[in-house]
């Protein structure tokens, strides 16, 4: 298990910038292993920029990203395979390929990421290991059209932890999704968290989301949600709220639901 006080991300004064419009503004934040990481912002604020700067699909144009300890922001593609092999991600909507069997979306990051080479049988298995942790394992042979839209975000979250990674990122996951299908969606993030002690980074507008990642805990006894947590480890979820691609506050729940702030409390009145 990681040492609880390893940075595993790390933004200093990042900007990034696309012509004339700055969709990141000098932001800087950390995270640690086994910590949690809400990020608030209404649409075109720089939540997805954040994930991909951080992911090393976007250089900045100053600034300096860190993983693992490991300076990024300046590495080519091929030097970040061993990186990114130690990072999950879910993309809006799931991500996933219509071509590919559900099997192959989910394999993919092992049989592309040269850092882990995992040989058929292996892949095979983990595959079916992250296809029952979200209780999916009937569907290997199906494609995602046979699937519908709460299930193809699950097998999202299969592809995006089949690697045991040590930091996972999760852009909007339940965007679009109705009420029962999001809470299923939550679960299975608060479950990844508690039982792997995964970096958890969940980009969204929907506050009770980051409430719920903040307040519950997963038990493996009843393979449900309960009151507690981060698993019991206080102080391990942060909110963040971007605004223009500034990053204008950074705090706990508590401080989050008191600032006076009318454009940040507005993430905490909402109601979906």
């Amino acid at each position: 298990m990681p040492d609880q006080g390893q940075t595993v991300l790390k933004l200093e004064r990042v900007t990034v910038r696309f012509e004339d419009l700055t969709a990141l503004d000098s932001v800087s934040f950390a995270m640690r292993a086994g910590e949690t990481c809400v990020i608030f912002g209404a649409a075109g604020s720089g939540k997805t920029v954040l994930l991909k700067t951080a992911l090393g699909l976007l250089k900045p144009n100053s600034g300096r990203v860190s993983v693992f300890g490991q300076d990024i922001t300046t590495l080519g593609e091929r030097e970040l395979f061993d990186i990114r092999s130690r990072i999950g991600v879910l993309f809006q909507e799931g991500g996933l390929f219509d071509s590919l069997t559900i099997e192959e979306n989910v394999g993919y990051p092992l049989a592309n990421q040269p850092a882990l080479r995992c040989p058929a049988q292996e892949m095979h298995r983990r595959v079916e290991e992250a296809l029952r942790f979200v209780e999916l394992e009937h569907t290997l042979e199906k494609v995602p059209s046979e699937l519908s839209g709460g299930m193809r975000r699950r097998v999202g979250i299969a592809r995006a932890v089949v690697t045991e990674p040590r930091l996972v990122l999760y852009d909007s996951p339940t965007a679009g999704l109705d009420p029962i299908t999001a809470h299923t969606i939550i679960t299975l993030i608060v479950k990844e968290r508690d039982l792997k002690n995964t970096a958890t980074a969940m980009a969204t507008h929907r506050y009770q989301d980051g409430s719920v990642l903040a307040n519950f805990r997963y038990n493996p006894a009843t393979g449900t949600l309960e009151p507690g947590g981060n698993g019991g480890r206080a102080g391990l979820t942060r909110f963040l709220v971007l605004k223009e691609g500034r990053l204008v506050f950074e705090g706990s729940q508590a401080e989050l639901e008191v600032s006076p702030d009318e454009y940040i409390s507005r993430f905490v009145r909402r109601e979906e």
